[in-house]
């Protein structure tokens, strides 16, 4: 019997060494330079020193209009490529451009000028954005100037060829000028924009406006989903997955969003209007989406606060409306007099109203304490009372339940106090006590003497009461023979 050996085992695949780009570079025969993105040389091969004369210590560090200067046209034409590469971070060329560069002593000095076809090519950086560009050069000085006739004519083509090229490169000008006008809306427009490509959202374009939405984070040619990792679990990223399969828009109304401004801040929450349009190929197939859209965070904050503003007026004018109905019951019950119950009643309205206008100026924050005591008694002249005690400031519940007391007050003291006699005069001092609690004495001198009686009117008990129920504060009247005295405690805010 044969004997059947082992197979011999296959030889292990050898690893090709690494590749020297370096060394590749330096041989290209087609002259290449590099750029950085202050148009400074980077880099330079051989056949790029041979072809302009130059050597590459004299180039590198140096900008490209410093050592090849041209301030006219062709100059332009060259710097507005390179800015267009930088811009969009895709390649450009120039079909033909004619550019004067200078000539070493060796070849007699002076400028030259030569006719050039040029590529630019973006090389991006970790963070997606241009970091470098390779020009890739060649000179067509020759094949110009074969144009003639005689016995240096061209062959056959080739001054059709170098014309066409010089329409070529007019149609890219216009083109280019064109694209880069259409680019500059786009950037500027005020709303958001957006060009995902692809089944991952690779985020092609972004405009001004989105940047400064994402607080400024490099996105460009990164899938959204590691772009934005903050989107994953708000269902916006299937909700792209939905259009681009069902090619049909979709539109957000005031949809919330939580928006990183850093990697490291938690997300921010907008409120953003948008539109998912499908970009369709030739072929029907989805190549991408479009998003549209703007920032409406301070509109819908903006309506939240006026909704709120509603309903505080509206609690605000009940409250008034049932204040003005207890002050015409109780004022009528008291008065019986019309003459009488109509000045009564309009005081007290007009108590009212004042101390809402105070409310008013602070659009209903609250009021000072010492700015609610001064507009009751600030009629009677200041020599008539003193003002003792620090600044407070009062809710605005709290203001016009003292407002009201504090007219009632005066107009006690008015009528039959120390504000109805030539030498009196009322005191009101105030202090803050345990807790942030307001202790507030009204005093009144020098007026007649006063008589207590067992006889309540609606002042008396308005004073009494008024600071009662929600406000949790009292006031105590006391009628001491030489002038009333009205004792006040008020839980204030701190």
């Amino acid at each position: 019997m044969k004997r059947i050996l082992p197979a011999e085992r296959a030889p292990r695949p050898v690893a090709p060494p690494p590749i020297d780009f370096a060394a590749v570079f330096e041989d290209l025969p087609s002259p290449y330079m590099i750029l950085d993105r202050d148009l400074r040389f980077a880099a330079a091969n051989a056949a790029y020193c041979a072809t302009t004369g130059q050597t590459r210590e004299a180039l590198i560090g140096r900008g490209l209009f410093e050592v090849f200067p041209d301030p006219g046209e062709s100059g332009r034409m060259l710097r507005a490529s390179l800015d267009r590469v930088l811009a969009s971070g895709a390649p450009d060329s120039l079909a033909f451009i004619p550019y004067a560069i200078p000539q070493p002593p060796e070849r007699g000095g002076g400028m030259a000028m030569r006719y050039w076809s040029a590529v630019h090519t973006p090389l991006k950086g970790p963070d997606g954005q241009v970091a470098h560009i390779v020009q890739n050069t060649v000179d067509v000085t020759e094949l110009h100037e074969l144009r003639g006739a005689g016995a240096s004519a061209p062959r056959v083509g080739e001054t059709q060829l170098l014309q066409r090229a010089e329409e070529v490169q007019r149609l890219n000008a216009s083109l280019a000028e064109e694209s880069m006008h259409l680019r500059d809306l786009f950037m500027q427009a005020p709303g958001f924009m957006v060009v995902f490509s692809g089944p991952d959202h690779r985020l092609e374009l972004v405009n001004n406006a989105f940047l400064k939405l994402v607080g400024g984070r490099a996105l460009v040619g990164e899938p959204l989903i590691e772009a934005m990792p903050e989107l994953v679990d708000q269902g916006y990223i299937a909700l792209l997955d939905q259009v681009a399969e069902t090619q049909q828009p979709f539109v957000g109304r005031a949809a919330l969003v939580g928006l990183q401004n850093s990697p490291d801040a938690p997300p921010e929450e907008r409120y953003l209007d948008f539109v998912l349009q499908p970009i369709l190929g030739a072929d029907g197939v989805t190549r991408g989406i479009f998003v549209e859209g703007s920032d409406v965070t301070d509109r819908i904050a903006a309506e939240a606060q006026q909704k709120l503003l509603l309903d505080e007026l509206n609690h605000r004018v009940k409250n008034t409306l049932a204040t003005v109905q207890a002050i015409a019951a109780q004022t009528l019950r008291h008065s019986p007099d019309p003459a009488v119950f109509r000045q009564a009643f309009e005081a007290r309205i007009m108590a009212l109203s004042a101390t809402h206008n105070l409310l008013t100026a602070t659009s209903w924050r609250g009021a000072k304490l010492r700015d609610v005591l001064a507009m009751e008694l600030s009629p009677y002249g200041g020599e008539r009372y003193a003002l003792d005690g620090p600044e407070i400031d009062l809710s605005a519940p709290a203001a016009l339940a003292l407002g009201m007391l504090t007219h009632e007050l005066a107009t006690n003291a008015a009528k039959y106090g120390a504000l109805s006699s030539a030498g009196g005069r009322v005191e009101v001092r105030w202090r803050l006590g345990a807790d942030m609690r307001l202790e507030l004495d009204w005093v009144e001198r020098g007026g007649p003497t006063v008589v207590a009686t067992s006889h309540r009117g609606f002042g008396s008990r308005l004073i009494e009461r008024s600071l009662r129920g929600e406000l949790a504060g009292q006031a105590v009247l006391a009628f001491h023979p030489d002038g009333l005295c009205c004792h006040i405690e008020l839980p204030v805010a701190a």
